[in-house]
């Protein structure tokens, strides 16, 4: 019922806001024309359709929220007038009030709010759509930022999630596609990742891990946590002063190097994935912003860590190994390395996904690399993937969306950005490490304590390995087997003893009935 209930809410809310219209407006077919036309009868849709998209997915709730904040970073495949409205939902979603915001805070810390700060403004400076972000002032005069969960939110959230289940179902038993796809594995990921951000101890930590792994890396910048005012619905957190990255033209007259910045976006990505396999996967413009600071001019700042993304080192090899034949044309490994890993079935011929892999990727290597885009080359591949029954990887969802993601905001600073040609140098100096000699010897000494345990080990293991294994007895043999024969028979006797006594009290039970 619950499910009903909520898909008769969204059902109002596409009606409302006219959504279906502009869902269907780019159809061709004269019959769904005039079915968009028919529907709008009587409903009043003057605002621009960019306000109209936006505060639906806003009265949607917090999973529609993002799924816009994602579409904003895309101004390749959104008309301007959507992309700048999807924009604010970065960072703009309509707060809950402020005395609301304080009451919260002090029940998360057990105390009036003016003995934990000297300062604690009403005013949310950020408003998202899973929680919202209050700058305050310790007593010992540090600036924080202190981030307060939405009131409400799991409930919310249970609830779409529990119709994008019913859905998957749905598609997974009606698509052709649905077992490829893996939907319901899909929307189990999105779970995780949603109840993850709803518990803001786990942001913190996630934070906390970011920036050791960062440290060394002096073009990004991430607050630290202040732990001892850390719970599961209120976070505090040094406060970063840096202007949005979206503000390209304040940036520019800051006197911040754009194209600079879009390669920098593109190597702290690619650190994070392939280096450490562990990313920030939430990099819509709302959650970056550039330091103006002259100690740190220039520096990402990072926000935001609900939502991250691991990859084991079996991910990685394979992405490795994918990048590498991709770089060198080898479009027959990449064929094998989906069928070695599981991904098409064991029956496909390796030459007609070559082929078909070949069809996707060869013209964008043929064309100037600033003009190639990978989100394209993505939607090519994934077409190509249903021909071949491709099993999605889940484990890949937010990889990919976060590509995705750092694409379009490069090519929002710099719509010159090689992505390709930035990218590579890393990637080869990484591949390098993985599967080179350099490889070998990281992997030797991340296994060095391992090695030292055994070591002490190997003569006496060598020593019971040559040792020749005493010949078996074969009395012995005889003795055992026919304890074994013996033993049987007394099982067989008690079961055959059970049973008798069994039919016996039950003919008793029969005659004194018959006799009663």
């Amino acid at each position: 019922m619950r499910n009903v209930a909520r898909l008769f809410k969204i059902s109002v809310t596409v009606l409302r806001y006219g959504l279906d219209e502009l869902a269907l407006s780019s159809f061709r077919q004269p019959w769904v024309r005039l079915a968009v036309r028919i529907g709008t009868i009587g409903r009043k849709l003057d605002a621009p359709r960019g306000e109209r998209l936006r505060m639906g997915l806003e009265k949607l709730g917090p999973i529609f929220v993002k799924f816009g904040q994602v579409l904003s970073t895309r101004r390749d495949l959104l008309p301007p007038d959507l992309a700048d409205e999807l924009a604010k939902l970065q960072d703009r979603v309509p707060p809950f009030p402020a005395a609301q915001a304080r009451a919260l805070v002090e029940k998360a810390f057990g105390k009036p709010i003016d003995e934990v700060f000297a300062r604690f403004d009403a005013e949310p400076e950020a408003s998202a759509s899973i929680a919202q972000v209050h700058f305050a002032e310790l007593k010992d005069g540090r600036e924080v930022a202190v981030k307060v969960l939405r009131p409400g939110m799991l409930a919310v959230i249970d609830d779409d999630l529990a119709l994008l289940r019913t859905l998957a179902g749905w598609i997974e038993r009606l698509s052709a596609d649905g077992k490829r796809l893996k939907p319901r594995e899909v929307v189990a990921e999105f779970d995780n990742y949603l109840h993850d951000e709803l518990d803001l101890v786990r942001e913190a930590a996630n934070a906390a891990q970011l920036r050791r792994n960062m440290q060394d890396l002096p073009i990004i910048m991430v607050p630290e946590m202040v732990w001892e005012l850390c719970t599961s619905g209120v976070i505090v957190m040094e406060r970063m002063h840096g202007m949005p990255i979206s503000q390209t033209q304040r940036l520019i007259e800051a006197g911040v190097n754009i194209p600079k910045l879009a390669r920098d976006g593109v190597t702290i990505f690619f650190t994070q994935v392939f280096r450490d396999g562990f990313f920030h996967a939430d990099m819509h413009p709302g959650n970056i912003q550039v330091s103006v600071a002259p100690a740190t001019f220039g520096r990402y700042i990072a926000l935001d860590f609900g939502i991250v993304g691991t990859l084991t080192e079996f991910d990685k090899e394979y992405l490795a190994q994918n990048f590498i034949a991709f770089f060198r044309r080898d479009y027959k490994r990449v064929a094998e390395l989906h069928v070695e890993s599981g991904w098409v079935p064991a029956g496909t011929r390796v030459d007609e996904l070559e082929g078909a892999i070949r069809a996707v990727c060869e013209p964008h290597f043929d064309r100037p690399l600033k003009d190639i885009s990978l989100g394209q080359v993505l939607m090519r591949l994934f077409q190509t993937s249903r021909r071949f029954n491709v099993e999605i990887q889940p484990q890949l969802v937010l990889l990919q969306k976060t590509l995705l993601n750092v694409e379009g905001l490069g090519r929002q600073l710099d719509p010159e950005l090689d992505l390709w040609n930035t990218a590579k140098p890393f990637l080869e100096r990484w591949m390098n490490r993985q599967v080179g000699w350099r490889g070998l010897l990281e992997n030797l000494e991340r296994e060095a304590p391992r090695y030292v345990q055994l070591l002490p080990e190997l003569p006496r293991l060598l020593q019971q390995a040559l040792q020749p294994r005493p010949a078996v007895d074969p009395v012995l043999i005889e003795t055992l087997i026919a304890e074994q024969r013996r033993t049987q028979r007394l099982l067989h006797a008690i079961l055959w003893a059970g049973a008798g006594f069994v039919l016996g009290a039950l003919l008793v039970l029969l005659l004194l009935r018959s006799h009663g």
